[in-house]
């Protein structure tokens, strides 16, 4: 492994994207105005099959739904490397005063899930008319489903594009880092993320008369205080863990005793032994809430992402190629994360990296966060993803 041999030649590759980059831009607006839900991404999928066609690489499509993926094989042998972006869009209305406001009502590209496609495109354009020089294989996954469990990754790679993949890169969009800053960590950056849907089935009846019902709220009311001290009283101070109830939904007249109430709510942790912890606790605690109120109850567990653990070695690597790339001040600390995103499984199955690229600017519009139907972000962030990228390959295939 190595960089890139010759500085004019890394410089000259640089160059190139440089040159592209308002073409990049016009990939990402594109896409922006023509968004696509998760598991929906048909056309957004050719859009990309046809620019992977049109540089000259083998595509191949479907892959674990709408994913697709991108191969660009050098004259030399050598490792395969793999990176990835996402491209689903959110049920999200844009409520931005732009050109390229999404034109699908209630749809939005509201997490740059846009940017990180039509950056890795560039670099796979640009990538193209070096392979003369690579010494391997690069593999550009483009995936599908980011933002809907269970994802798009896991899919993927129950397909197999991973299976010749020695390491695997990712990159994100992120409006709370200034333009210019890259944000690294080792070890675990985001949680896993699962879901539970708790149904309580009691007894409806009069207001008037409770002793003759059996209120489902009341048994609701009560799981809900008890959740709250899983994290409290539960789990070590030492581990970080989230239960979240987000949705209470019960009753249908403020003089009738519900019978049933459902509650939804998310479990966030980093490690396998708190999250098993944390789901059996749920069901002990609905069990006996339940059982003394002599009510029913059915749970729905679904596990999702699991947490995104970033490998020592190829993070420290990376994080001395950014700071080649850019500056030492430009390459900062990652702050580890509640949130989730699957491209852990990625790196659940190989080693690898995954960190968060600035894209705030000293302009409003750049300042609202991900998920926000005023999300945007500066576009030189995407010529910052690519030069990332493009350094990264250098040192592994060069």
């Amino acid at each position: 492994m190595g960089k890139l041999q010759g500085s004019d030649s890394l410089q000259s590759l640089y160059k190139d994207l440089e040159r592209c980059f308002e073409e990049v831009v016009s990939w990402r607006r594109f896409m922006h105005q023509y968004p696509e839900l998760s598991f929906q991404e048909k056309k957004t999928a050719r859009f990309i099959e046809e620019k992977l066609t049109s540089f000259g690489l083998e595509v191949r499509t479907h892959i674990g739904g709408n994913g697709l993926i991108g191969i660009l094989k050098g004259e030399n042998e050598g490792k395969t490397l793999a990176l990835r972006a996402d491209f689903d869009a959110l049920p999200i209305t844009d409520e931005k005063d732009v050109s390229y406001k999404s034109l699908h009502k209630g749809v939005m590209h509201a997490c740059g899930h846009d940017g990180h496609t039509s950056a890795l495109l560039g670099v796979a354009q640009t990538l193209s008319n070096y392979r003369h020089l690579l010494k391997g294989t690069v593999i550009f996954i483009f995936q599908h489903a980011e933002e809907l469990p269970p994802g798009g990754a896991k899919a993927m790679i129950e397909e197999n594009v991973l299976d010749q993949v020695d390491y695997v890169f990712g990159a994100h969009l992120a409006s709370d880092i200034p333009l210019g800053k890259i944000a690294v960590g080792e070890g675990y950056q985001m949680a896993a993320v699962d879901k539970f849907v708790i149904t309580i089935e009691g007894k409806g009846g009069h207001g008037a008369k409770p002793h003759e019902s059996i209120d489902s709220i009341v048994i609701g009311s009560e799981i809900i205080g008890s959740l709250q001290k899983i994290v409290s009283r539960r789990i070590s101070p030492l581990q970080s863990a989230v239960v979240t109830v987000g949705v209470f939904q019960a009753g249908t007249a403020f003089n009738i005793i519900a019978d049933t109430a459902t509650l939804e709510g998310t479990v966030r942790t980093f490690d396998a032994k708190v999250r098993n912890q944390i789901e059996n606790e749920i069901h002990s605690i609905v069990k006996g809430v339940t059982s003394g109120y002599y009510a029913a109850y059915k749970i729905d567990y679904l596990r999702g992402y699991p947490a995104l653990y970033n490998h020592q070695k190829e993070t420290s690597e990376v994080r001395n190629l950014l700071k080649d790339v850019f500056t030492d001040e430009s390459v900062i600390e990652m702050e580890p994360s509640m949130g989730a995103e699957d491209f852990a499984y990625f790196l659940v199955e190989k080693p690898g990296t995954y960190f968060k690229v600035g894209a705030r600017n000293e302009q409003e519009n750049t300042h609202y966060p991900h998920h926000h139907p005023r999300f945007d972000f500066d576009e030189r962030a995407l010529l910052n993803i690519e030069k990332s990228f493009v350094n990264i390959v250098s040192y592994y295939l060069f």
